[in-house]
């Protein structure tokens, strides 16, 4: 079983907590509100949101997966950091064992962050995987920032 790294980071002008607690902390209720063509619902079928939580993301049928689950590693809720897994999915296909997330909001400038997301991509037995294989998940996670990060823009008072 190989394992595939990769590191991304984006930029914002809203703060690490903001950033945060909308992304991470409130996703369930902020996700599919803001991204309702994409996103069902999110609900948890294990937990509450703290380590060893599991989240289900349910997709509309304008998605090409009906379904991920999630299970939260670590939270760290002073320093911003957030590990999770995701264990089960169509998103896996026959090549992923699972994925492995750590993202950290540290800041940047004034008022704003920057998002620093490792992911780790487990092959199953035999199976290559190559960095162009994971560029449209790397695009979509990039697409969610934005979405999240207009939304605080425009509500300077949200997640507060």
């Amino acid at each position: 079983m190989g394992v595939t790294k990769i590191s991304q980071t984006f930029r914002t002008q809203v703060t690490p907590a903001r950033m945060f607690k909308a992304l991470i902390l409130d996703s369930h209720n902020l996700g599919p509100k803001l991204m309702f063509s994409s996103i069902k619902s999110i609900e948890f079928i294990q937990g509450e949101g703290d380590a060893g939580s599991i989240k289900q993301i349910n997709f509309t049928e304008a998605s090409p997966f009906k379904y991920v689950k999630h299970r939260i590693d670590e939270l760290d809720k002073e320093k911003f950091m957030c590990k999770y897994t995701m264990i089960e999915s169509d998103a896996l296909s026959d090549k992923l064992e699972s994925i492995t997330y750590e993202v950290k909001f540290e800041a940047y400038g004034y008022g704003g962050c920057v998002l620093k997301m490792t992911s780790e991509y487990k092959a199953k037995e035999g199976i290559e995987i190559k960095e162009e294989d994971i560029e449209d998940g790397k695009d979509r996670a990039i697409g969610m920032y934005e979405v999240i990060e207009a939304y605080l823009m425009a509500h300077p008072n949200a997640y507060t």
